[in-house]
């Protein structure tokens, strides 16, 4: 009974335990379950804290660039800051020196007004003095214009050069300008020969030559610019040919009697083909006629074509000859002898038996006095 009794009073302990137990197997479940969380969470906790540490390591390699770049741009403005101080100082200096400058320029001006007050004082002494040499200089030039415009009256030749044509007043109120043997232009009343009768020779001017002396003065280009006819170049090269001694090439022969001098057409034709090479026969005695017309028209007819009649083995045939009669008045030649030694004279006097259409008129007009002053 005793052992009953404690086998019944043991029994409920063991319900005890067991609940106990169960208890704590409940708790023990629960603390894992606690735990398990809290393991989770710390797992959780840990990733983030290697992110963060991840991050704050980012962050701090960021910041070590950031200082860097920082650094150097600050070691850049303080290089830039140096370079702006120098030049602010270079600029100071150029400043004081610009200041200088303006210093000296101002010593200058006030020199150099100084100086042109002397100067307008100076020339208002001399603007006074001009007047009164004017008033007698103008005195002087009506005197020695009264007596040049009574000398040209009486005849007188002047330089050109001591002469103020616009102010001398001459009867006609004309002035006639000519160029002497000496080279000197001198100014004389038209027509009026020097009564002093000095050596110097009146030269002709241009245009009191006669047109085909005009065009034989001119060079080859020259004549070929003024005209495009060759039978006009031709007729002035002829006339050069009669004037210049020089020209190598001379088809005029000593007349005698009426006729100063003549050339023949037959000699003219073989003139006329040595002057233009490849001349042909045909087209050069064609040429002959046209030179001659021409050189007739530009002498104004002081030229004249005769027909002479020859013989020669056996057979009469009549030749023309271009002349230049002996009365013939040609500018700068009224009393012009020719030489015999420059060319041949004729074996035989020329006989005129007939006049051509364009024989010489002893009216035709003088050529005009050119460089006449009105």
């Amino acid at each position: 009974m005793t052992e009953a009794a404690h086998g019944a009073d043991d029994a409920p302990d063991l319900e005890t335990v067991l609940e106990e137990l169960r208890a704590l197997r409940a708790e023990t479940e629960t603390l894992r379950a606690k735990t398990d969380r809290l393991e989770t969470r710390v797992a959780d906790l840990e990733s983030e804290l290697a992110d963060r540490d991840r991050t704050i390591a980012s962050l701090e390699a960021t910041v070590d660039a950031l200082e860097t770049t920082l650094c150097e741009r600050l070691d850049e403005h303080d290089d830039r800051l140096s370079t702006h101080a120098d030049r602010l100082e270079d600029h100071d200096a150029q400043l004081e020196d610009h200041h200088d400058h303006l210093t000296t320029h101002d010593t200058r001006l006030e020199s150099h007004d100084t100086h042109l007050e002397t100067l307008r004082r100076e020339t208002d002494r001399l603007d006074a003095l001009a007047e009164a040499t004017r008033n007698r200089t103008g005195a002087n030039k009506a005197r020695l214009e009264e007596l040049q415009t009574r000398e040209l009256e009486k005849g007188a030749h002047l330089r050109e050069s001591n002469v103020d044509v616009h102010e001398i007043e001459v009867p006609g109120d004309r002035l006639e300008r000519v160029t002497k043997s000496d080279g000197e232009r001198y100014l004389r009343v038209p027509a009026h020969d020097d009564p002093l009768e000095r050596t110097q020779d009146v030269a002709l001017a241009h245009g009191d030559l006669l047109p085909v002396q005009q065009l034989a003065r001119l060079d080859e280009d020259l004549r070929r610019s003024s005209t495009d006819a060759l039978p006009t170049r031709l007729a002035a090269k002829l006339w050069e040919a009669r004037a210049d001694p020089a020209v190598d090439d001379d088809p005029w022969k000593n007349g005698c009697k009426s006729i100063r001098e003549y050339v023949t057409a037959g000699d003219l034709k073989h003139w006329i083909r040595r002057q233009e090479p490849g001349t042909s026969d045909a087209y050069a005695k064609k040429l002959v006629s046209r030179t001659i017309d021409a050189i007739l028209e530009l002498s104004k007819n002081r030229l004249a074509v005769r027909k002479r009649t020859q013989r020669k083995n056996g057979l009469e045939y009549t030749e023309r000859r271009l002349i230049l009669p002996a009365d013939a008045e040609i500018p700068g030649e009224t009393n012009r002898s020719t030489s015999s030694g420059t060319r041949a004279d004729s074996s035989t006097p020329p006989t005129d038996s007939s006049s051509s259409a364009r024989s010489n008129d002893g009216d035709a007009p003088d050529p005009e006095t050119a460089d006449v002053l009105g």
